[in-house]
C-alpha cells in the first residue's frame, strides 16, 4: 500500500529511530500534503490487461494516453521502461549508490508499474519518505535533496520521463541525513514480489 511518512529533520547524533509527524495510506491526504511542498503525486488507473513482466512496448502501449498527456503538460520528450529485479548483477551496489542524498538538475518522474519502493524527499526542515507501488505516479522536483531505497531484494518496473536524459545524472550532497530514517521494510518488499 503507498504510505507516506512525515518527520522533522533530526540531530544526526541522536540514535534512535525517528517517530513520523504524519502517517498516511489515503491517497488524497498523500498528494494534497506532497503538493503542499512541490511533489506532483497521482494514482493512475490499473492496466488489468498488463501481464506481469510486460515488455517495454507493450507497456508503453498500454499507458499511451497518460504518457501522451504527461508529455504535453509537463514539456517531458523523452519516456522509456525501467525493470530492476534481484537477479540482476549490481542491484546492490545500484541500491547502496542511491541510498546516499542526492539531487538532479532534472525533474525525477517515475510511475510505478509494478513492484515499490521508498523516496526520501528532504525538503527545508523535513524529511518525507513517500513508498510507491503499482499505479503511483510521482514528480520530484529538479534540485530537491533525496533518496531512494530499492530494498534489499529489488524487483520493480517503472516508466520514466526525462525533458533532457542527460540532466539526470545524480549530484551528491555528502550529507549522511539518510543513515538516520528508515529504509524500504523488507514484509513490505516481500508482498510486492508475489
Amino acid at each position: 500500500m503507498t504510505e507516506l511518512r512525515i518527520y522533522a529533520t533530526r540531530d544526526t547524533g541522536v540514535e534512535t529511530a525517528p517517530e513520523p509527524l504524519l502517517s498516511t495510506s489515503n491517497a488524497v491526504q498523500i498528494s494534497a500534503e506532497l503538493k503542499m511542498r512541490g511533489i506532483k503525486f497521482q494514482r493512475w488507473p490499473s492496466k488489468p490487461e498488463l501481464e506481469q513482466q510486460a515488455r517495454q512496448e507493450r507497456i508503453l502501449e498500454a499507458y499511451a494516453s497518460l504518457i501522451a498527456s504527461v508529455q504535453e503538460h509537463e514539456g517531458y520528450q523523452t519516456v522509456d521502461v525501467m525493470r530492476v529485479g534481484s537477479d540482476q548483477p549490481n542491484t546492490s551496489s545500484l541500491r547502496q549508490t542511491f541510498l546516499q542524498e542526492h539531487q538532479h538538475q532534472e525533474d525525477e518522474v517515475r510511475f510505478f508499474v509494478e513492484g515499490c519502493g521508498l523516496f526520501s524527499l528532504h525538503i527545508k526542515d523535513e524529511v518525507l519518505q513517500v513508498i510507491c507501488e503499482a499505479n503511483d505516479w510521482i514528480t520530484i522536483p529538479a534540485g530537491t535533496r533525496h533518496w531512494f531505497d530499492m530494498g534489499a531484494n529489488p524487483n520493480y518496473c517503472v516508466i520514466r520521463f526525462f525533458k533532457n536524459s542527460g540532466g539526470w545524472v545524480a549530484s551528491f550532497t555528502d550529507d549522511p541525513i539518510a543513515n538516520h530514517y528508515p529504509g524500504l521494510p523488507c514484509a513490505r518488499e516481500q508482498t510486492t514480489q508475489g
